[in-house]
């Protein structure tokens, strides 16, 4: 079996059990996982992410399995909209003399 025809084998359910295995580090009946498990899991949570799972993070693994990253202007750009930098402006002067 192929790695791509595994990932496509993997369900929505299943994704999440790996999700939650690798996070706490043991399997839903409370199994820990051994080190080859955790590797294993991990790179399969990555590669089903990078195909099932678009994502807009600064950092992620794209679909072609290479980092994807953004610049820090990039990253900030997003944050802050452009009507949205300035807040108010006031007068400096006093209107009322």
């Amino acid at each position: 079996m192929q790695f791509d025809d595994l990932l496509a084998t993997i369900t929505p359910q299943i994704y999440q059990r790996l999700v939650t295995a690798v996070e706490l580090g043991k399997w839903p009946d409370g199994v820990a996982l051994s080190a080859e498990q955790k590797a294993n899991s991990i790179q399969l949570v990555m590669a089903y992410q990078a195909k099932y799972c678009p994502s807009e993070e600064a950092f992620r693994v794209g679909a072609d399995g290479q980092l994807v990253t953004r610049s820090k202007a990039e990253m900030k750009a997003s944050l802050t909209p452009p009507e949205a930098a300035t807040i108010a402006t006031f007068s400096l002067t006093n209107s009322e003399s």
